[in-house]
């Protein structure tokens, strides 16, 4: 490594110690690869690492977390979203590359775009009308995230002004469409807690959305449609360690430890060991974690405060309804368009994902169900699909690894690097059973 001329020795050293340890093995497991990190501890080092995986949609089938003193070690089995083990050198390169840099590393910036932040009731037809909003206002909408939960909604949407493309800096506009914007969010009956918001500050996008959902208190409303399939968050205190045990049972689904991580890092608890494992469709995870001044959960009431708010992270991001993808040609208007269509045909925007390439491309996710929240009929979707264009819009299912009923175990193969990530999680559990957290590491 070639060292800039103005660090001295005692620098370089520092940058060594500090600087993450990565290996990824793909020798050593069957049917996953292995990626082991190892690094000085420091609060949000975890979710930086978590992050750069799930931003590749990674699949992490397993993990193995341990603190032990001022050290991190963590263990990640990762797949790509159709089950298979990652070949690709160029992906491999750049995780490595980024995951050896996270100390350092800093927020995605978006340039050259304005951010919006929104919050309000949820309601059939509100996106058609944002959207309609900032076409009126001469808004190019170029990337968006949206998320519904509880009846709650929040969006991050990032615009530039359409004539000049570039970001939108005049203030009065800016008020005109916060003002506007506020007025669609409160509707008739949202005039307290509606919100609107130009965000300057770069910050992740999820964990953003994440946060505004949080301090909307979303987890603190009942949802509007009840399932057998929610998440099951239990909270134990280990006293005679000093820690608080939290067991998560869910559904698996893409970015969940990515959910559960930021949620205990924006509350600000520290993981210092942990587990996750699936078995078919299902995920089994354990934390062992105490506030950042060391203390462990302390009340009942701030147990069911923790126990709200991971079942909320959890099912923020849950895939309700039809996936419907749109791939054309951006326009003016396109958004605001395709929402008015769903909304004059009863079919609500659960969740989108909003995206332009270089080329001017629209890529667009959208989850639809009915107008209370069950399954869109079919003859309704495919109406909509001729009225937006049929090889426009077109239904997508979910990933096949998310199909699938039963897992093959993970078994070692051979290989130097099998054997050594072996040995690394031998320690994490070794770690774990001797503060008496597991009762054997074999």
């Amino acid at each position: 490594m070639e060292w800039p001329a103005y660090l001295d020795e005692y620098e370089k050293l520092v940058f060594r110690m500090t600087t993450p340890r990565v290996m990824i093995d793909n020798a050593g497991c069957s049917n996953s690869t292995r990626v082991m990190i190892d690094s000085a501890r420091k609060h949000g080092i975890l979710l930086e690492a978590v992050q750069v995986l799930t931003d590749l949609n990674l699949s992490i089938k397993k993990a193995y977390i341990s603190s032990d003193g001022r050290w991190f070690m963590d263990v990640f089995h990762v797949t790509d979203l159709d089950g298979n083990k990652l070949t690709d050198e160029s992906v491999i390169s750049y995780i490595e590359q980024s995951l050896g840099t996270i100390h350092y590393a800093s927020a995605k910036c978006i340039d050259g775009l304005t951010a919006l932040e929104l919050t309000g009731t949820d309601r059939i037809g509100l996106l058609s009308e944002v959207f309609a909003v900032l076409s009126e206002l001469e808004c190019n909408v170029v990337e968006a995230k949206v998320w519904t939960h509880n009846g709650r909604i929040a969006s991050l949407i990032y615009v530039k002004e359409r004539d000049s493309g570039s970001p939108i800096e005049d203030s009065e506009k800016i008020d005109t469409i916060e003002a506007r914007l506020r007025n669609v969010l409160k509707g008739d009956n949202d005039i307290r807690s509606a919100k609107t918001s130009v965000s300057m500050a770069v910050t992740h996008t999820e964990r953003r959305l994440h946060q505004m959902m949080f301090t909307d208190r979303d987890y603190e409303r009942k949802p509007i449609i009840r399932t057998n399939d929610n998440p099951i968050v239990s909270v134990l205190n280990c006293l005679e360690k000093g820690y608080s045990v939290i067991n998560i049972h869910c559904k698996d689904r893409p970015k969940l430890l990515f959910d559960i991580v930021c949620t205990m890092t924006d509350m600000q608890y520290v993981v210092f060991h942990a587990t996750l494992n699936t078995a078919g469709d299902r995920v089994h995870s354990e934390f062992f974690i105490r506030h950042t001044d060391g203390s462990p959960i302390s009340s009942e009431a701030e147990k069911q405060r923790v126990i709200l708010c991971l079942q909320a992270a959890i099912e923020r991001r849950a895939s309700e309804g039809v996936r419907l993808e749109l791939c054309t040609g951006d326009k003016q208007g396109l958004l605001a368009d395709v929402t008015r269509t769903f909304r004059e045909n009863g079919l609500n925007v659960t969740r989108a994902e909003i995206s332009t390439t270089s080329d001017n491309t629209a890529l667009n996710v959208f989850y639809v169900t009915d107008a209370i929240g069950n399954p869109a009929d079919s003859k309704i979707i495919e109406a909509v699909r001729m009225k937006i264009g049929l090889s426009d819009l077109k239904v997508k299912e979910l990933p096949s690894i998310y199909h699938q009923k039963a897992e093959e175990n993970e078994e070692p193969t051979g290989g130097v690097g099998g054997a050594m990530l072996l040995s690394l999680g031998s320690i994490v559990r070794k770690n774990l059973y001797n503060l008496g957290l597991i009762k054997s590491f074999s």
